[in-house]
């Protein structure tokens, strides 16, 4: 169970100065591979968290933005992640690009979105999904299915398709502001190329070669 990778290299004369430029190439690669039935889902991240032990846990979620300020997804605050990162803000973001050889490894700060950020999000998002936010306690033990599917019923006739739903008060986004952004490309012997930026206090990045 061994894949010879084969793909070009990642030089770092070619990188942007900016990671998040970076991110931004590389992120479009993957969406083309996604029109092409390459990669599923390439806004789909790895998110890992710990509680205040240290105690680890990963999950994977949606990617709904990205900007020069970091990484945003989001999730019901009372869940499991949310709850890690209210203790322990440090998390780190995995892009797992496999069809085309690439990783994109990210360790930062989480921070909560404001609430007209997530607000702006929540009502773009289809009604079923915005019911969702609402039936699921995300986290917590339910009795069964059906639990969850009259929860959602019951909403689904308290708030029609043409009415608007509000948004929960327990959930929303955070953004994760990046402190090191490693980008991963395969090669054949398991020479990886692996290229680190890590911020400076000045707001300026370094950039190191990692050994694979």
């Amino acid at each position: 169970m061994r894949k010879q990778y084969r793909a070009q290299g990642l030089e770092e004369h070619d990188l942007a100065t900016h990671p998040m430029d970076q991110f931004a190439r590389w992120f479009e690669d993957a969406a083309r591979a996604a029109l092409h039935g390459t990669i599923y889902e390439p806004n789909a991240m790895v998110v890992s968290t710990a509680d205040a032990k240290g105690r680890p846990s990963s999950r994977t979620v949606l990617m709904k933005q990205f900007d020069t300020d970091g990484f945003v997804f989001y999730t019901n605050y009372d869940s499991r992640k949310a709850r890690e990162l209210a203790e322990n803000p440090y998390v780190s973001l995995l892009f797992p690009w496999h069809p085309v050889a690439r990783q994109v490894i990210v360790t930062g700060v989480a921070r909560r979105t404001g609430r007209d950020e997530t607000a702006a999000y929540f009502r773009s998002r289809p009604h079923g999904s915005q019911l969702g936010a609402w039936a699921s306690a995300q986290s917590s033990v339910i009795a069964s299915r059906a639990e969850l599917e009259e929860a959602y019923a019951d909403l689904g006739a308290r708030y029609p398709e043409d009415e608007q739903v509000p948004v929960p008060p327990h959930w929303g986004g955070f953004r994760i502001a990046p402190e090191t952004i490693e980008f991963w490309q395969g090669r054949e012997n398991r020479l990886h190329d692996r290229l680190r930026y890590t911020a400076r206090p000045d707001g300026t990045w370094t950039v190191d070669r990692l050994s694979p």
